[in-house]
């Protein structure tokens, strides 16, 4: 079986936070970042509650083995976007770009209007990386309540003032 995207399955849950652990490493090449290679992780139960709303998917390689996931849940006519992981071990093999297409073509299928995410401003693998997607900023008016609260909650688990922000992708209307 090759390398691909899929729903995730609920046994997959137990292994969504050493895919996390293992992805956050790579904040380890951030001094003021360092912290979140050992922060808490999205817990087993989440996992489990994302995966029943079939908006968890995992990138598993050529055994089946999970090595990376994407989380999300609908709001309203929205997808946010809660967590993206990909393994140390295989990271810039393009699985997040991969996993991210995929919750884009989920939004597309079911005709929301846009994807949303928080994410670091300058960290390349984070802001950068979602404009490539086509994922622009929000600010000011155009931040919604949602995003705007998950920021907040972010800014008080001890993250630098301006060093988040809020991103979406406005699905593609068709006439």
């Amino acid at each position: 079986m090759p390398a691909h995207i899929r729903l995730a399955l609920p046994e997959d849950a137990q292994l969504l936070p050493r895919i996390e652990r293992s992805a956050a490493q790579a904040f380890r090449s951030i001094d003021e970042l360092s912290w979140l290679a050992d922060a808490a992780t999205m817990t087993v139960d989440r996992h489990r509650q994302l995966i029943v709303l079939s908006t968890c998917w995992v990138a598993v390689d050529a055994e089946g083995r999970p090595q990376g996931f994407l989380s999300a849940e609908r709001h309203g006519s929205d997808l946010h976007l809660y967590e993206l992981s990909v393994k140390q071990s295989v990271q810039g093999q393009g699985w997040g770009r991969k996993l991210v297409e995929t919750a884009m073509e989920y939004a597309r299928v079911n005709q929301l209007a846009s994807v949303t995410l928080t994410t670091f401003t300058e960290v390349p693998w984070n802001a950068p990386f979602y404009r490539r997607l086509g994922f622009e900023h929000n600010a000011g008016a155009t931040l919604e309540k949602l995003l705007a609260e998950i920021l907040v909650q972010e800014y008080g688990c001890g993250f630098e003032p301006g060093s988040r922000c809020a991103m979406s992708w406005r699905v593609p209307q068709v006439p």
